[in-house]
Parts: C-alpha cells; structure tokens; sequence
C-alpha cells in the first residue's frame, strides 16, 4: 500500500480493518486506514458510494491501483469482466433488481479492486446492499472472514448472484402472461414482448462472464490449504450462475417463439380480415353490375332517336322494361352461381 498525502474527503460507506476474520479497527479517513493496515498487518475493506473522479482518485493514487480499473470504474457502461494487473484484480460486475410495480428490471454497476490486502468497493447504483454482505461475514461468518479478500469477494459475489434469482422468477411470470396477451390478441403485446427482449438481453449480459470469472477465481486457490471453505462457496455460486445462464437462455428462446407467434397471428388476422374485405367488395360490385345493366338500358332508351323503332312500337316499353330485368336477374344467378352474393 501507498502512504501518500489525502486531500479531502471520500464518500465512505463503510471503512473497517479485518484480522483473523474479526474487526479490529474502523478509521475514520482513508490514510488512516492505509497506515493502520500496514502496521497492524490486516486486511482492509473500504466501501464507496459514487464517488466523482477526484475522491477515486485519491484512492486510486493511496493504492497503487492501475489506470485502466480506475478509467473503467469513473467512465461505466461495462461489461462484466475480471481484470489482473500485476497481483491486483478488477471486477466489474451487473447487479439488478426486479421492480415489481412497473415490471421492469434495474440494472447498475458495482466495480471491485481487490488486492493482497484490501478489497475497494466502488458502487454506482443502490443494489447490491453490501452492508449486509458485510454484516453476515462479521456476525455469521467470521470464520470465512479470516480468509481474507477472498471471503470478501465471495459474499459480494455470492449477493449479486443471489439477487438475480428474483428477477429471473419477474421476467419469467412476465413472459407467461405475454403469451395469455398473444391469444387474447391484445394489440400491445408486440411492443412488450421487445421491451422484456431488452431487458432479457441487459440480464444475459449481466450473468454471460461469470461463469468464467468464477472459474478463474476457483483455478486460482486451488491448492491453497486456508481457502478450502472459500473454494466451496465459490463452486455453489459458480452452480448458480450456470443455472441463471441457462435460464435466460430459455428466457430469449421462448420471446423469439412468442414473437414468431404473434407474427403468425397477425398475419393471420389480416388475412381472415383481407378476405371479409374481398367478400365486400364482390358483393358490392355484384349489386353495382346488377343496377347498372338496367341503368345503361335505360339511358340507351332515354335519348329518344327516331332512330329506334322500339320508341314507335306498342310493345316497346314492357320491351325495354323486359329487357332491364332479363339482365338484372341474369347477371344475379351468376353472380350467385360464384358465390359473389
């Protein structure tokens, strides 16, 4: 650890030294916290809560950490990554909660720096609660604790995970109710179903690299006689992990089925209603063709030329009359004939 000087203050959730799994010493400032590390030979467990670039900085700049993690932690937008540098490691993991009054899923980014003898949690959104990570490994777990950064990072990892499981059941209960909306023929469910396909994306996106990071973790320790118990809780949270990718990817299959589904719905709703619309207009047109013919018959006989030899005849009238209904009926028994009418 660095002894530089400290300008100002760091917003500090929770700032605590650990030896031997129990808390011995809760500084008041960072550099008092770096001091006391080193002399009592402790691990240290610092808590940030969206700190600006300066106060990151600061820590930064006590630590050692390198410039990368730190441009990663300020700049956000991440991916779920594991980083080494040097004997350091840099975590960047999703947390999310599911929001149960407007069905949604809320995504943040909590970015951890972990070295030999510090752990620096960097948190950008209100999820995961850390202090009761903090509290079950002091109070229940002391024994875990004493393994030191390690056990830290396991209960972070362990309560991000946890956290996911509640929103993996809201995006599930939400995609069942999609597909009552889809033969209920709710016109709105398109645009629902491509709003739970973002939010199942954002999730995949936030569990797709853990299975690996949990790997790492685990090949790393392997081997090391004090971290046994360590080992174990990762490999449950590892199963974990596993289990929620598969899920999601259940999830992402059974919306590109819904979607298809409603797109043959639809398509087959406009076609039952394209050819209501065709029988329409057949009939239509039928009756058009039947009141033209006597019209036109009509009008022939309605330009009185001398011409005509029906206008001097007796029987011309009923003639003409005759002839209008000829037509009218022959042009219905056809129409009928072709189920036009």
């Amino acid at each position: 650890m660095g002894n530089a000087e400290h300008n100002g203050p760091v917003t500090i959730v929770d700032n605590a030294i650990y030896k031997d799994g129990q808390r011995i010493l809760a500084p008041t400032s960072l550099q008092e916290t770096f001091e006391q590390c080193k002399r009592l030979g402790g691990m240290a467990w610092v808590g940030l809560y969206r700190p600006d670039e300066a106060e990151l900085q600061e820590v930064a700049h006590e630590l050692n950490l390198h410039e990368l993690a730190v441009e990663d932690a300020l700049v956000g937008g991440q991916r779920a990554k594991l980083e080494r540098y040097d004997d350091d490691r840099f975590f960047v993991l999703i947390p999310a909660r599911y929001l149960d009054e407007t069905e949604t899923v809320e995504f943040g980014e909590l970015n951890v720096f972990v070295g030999n003898d510090f752990v620096v949690t960097v948190r950008h959104s209100e999820v995961p609660d850390l202090s009761r990570v903090r509290r079950q490994l002091e109070e229940q777990r002391p024994e875990l604790l004493s393994a030191g950064t390690s056990a830290v990072v396991h209960g972070i990892l362990d309560s991000v995970v946890d956290d996911y499981f509640p929103v993996a059941e809201g995006l599930e209960n939400d995609i069942a109710e999609i597909e009552d909306e889809i033969f209920a023929g709710d016109g709105n469910v398109t645009r629902r179903i491509y709003e739970l396909s973002r939010e199942v994306v954002g999730f995949q996106r936030a569990i797709r690299s853990l299975p690996h990071m949990l790997e790492t973790m685990i090949e790393h320790l392997e081997g090391d006689p004090g971290k046994v118990e360590v080992l174990r809780k990762l490999r449950d949270v590892h199963d974990h992990t596993v289990q929620l990718d598969d899920r999601v990817t259940s999830m992402r299959t059974m919306l590109e089925h819904a979607l298809e589904l409603d797109s043959t719905l639809t398509s087959k709703k406009l076609a039952e209603v394209s050819v209501a619309q065709n029988e329409q207009v057949k009939r239509i047109s039928s009756w058009a063709a039947i009141i033209f013919a006597p019209q036109l018959v009509g009008s022939i006989y309605g330009m009185n030329f001398d011409l005509m030899p029906e206008l001097h005849w007796v029987w011309g009238y009923p003639f003409a009359l005759a002839l209008m209904l000829a037509v009218a009926l022959t042009l219905f028994i056809l129409f009928r004939k072709n189920d036009w009418l």
